[in-house]
């Protein structure tokens, strides 16, 4: 039913493409570190605009029909996963055209597509998870932004982390820890989602 809306995916991909032309135009081709900051606010937009309205855009009315069809658990973790191949299609797109119009300072290329998918699977968890309860509260958008904020924030940072141990030639000890948080807050995210969202779903 997803993929019935093609205009959401072809909108989403009008502004990846858009929003790494606009940041080439202000910034050319940066040094790595400023490169890789731009690349996960790239990400974050994107999430945002991709994965974020997986449950806002459902009328009331289908998540109705949608309870007398399915289990709730089964609702969110196929939202999740669809959300997760979206979102790893739009990080490789971006990732894509980022090393075309601003050049590709990464030595560790391998690690660095890794760590972009394991970032794609993490914010399509988290937003699918805030999405889910800002539906379910009168479709209001403004609480997804407030409790978005606080586990989007320690996600992005790792992310950033984790990446910037791939743009030197000099292997960084220490990484493993960061993606071990990492996953953590993954499988919490999930694991609140699937204890909580049957709640809301009888709402």
């Amino acid at each position: 039913m997803e993929w019935r809306q093609k205009h959401t995916l072809f909108g989403v991909l009008l502004y990846v493409g858009s929003t790494v032309f606009v940041v080439y135009m202000m910034s050319g081709q940066p040094e790595a570190k400023v490169w890789n900051a731009l690349f996960w606010i790239t990400q974050l937009f994107t999430a945002v605009n991709s994965v974020a309205k997986s449950f806002l855009q459902e009328h009331a009315n289908r998540f109705r029909y949608y309870y007398t069809l399915v289990n709730p658990v089964i609702f969110l973790i196929a939202k999740i996963i669809y959300s997760t191949v979206l979102m790893c299609m739009m990080s490789l797109l971006s990732l894509l055209l980022f090393s075309v119009m601003l050049g590709w300072p990464v030595y560790q290329s391998i690690v660095f597509i890794l760590i972009t998918l394991t970032g794609s699977i993490s914010l399509a968890a988290v937003f699918t998870f805030l999405s889910a309860i800002a539906a379910r509260a009168n479709q209001n958008s403004a609480l997804m932004a407030i409790l978005g904020f606080p586990l989007v924030t320690p996600v992005l940072m790792i992310l950033s982390k984790l990446a910037v141990s791939s743009l030197g030639p000099v292997y960084v000890t220490g990484w493993w820890s960061l993606a071990l948080v990492l996953i953590l807050i993954d499988l919490l995210v999930i694991a609140l989602g699937i204890l909580l969202f049957p709640f809301l779903w009888q709402e």
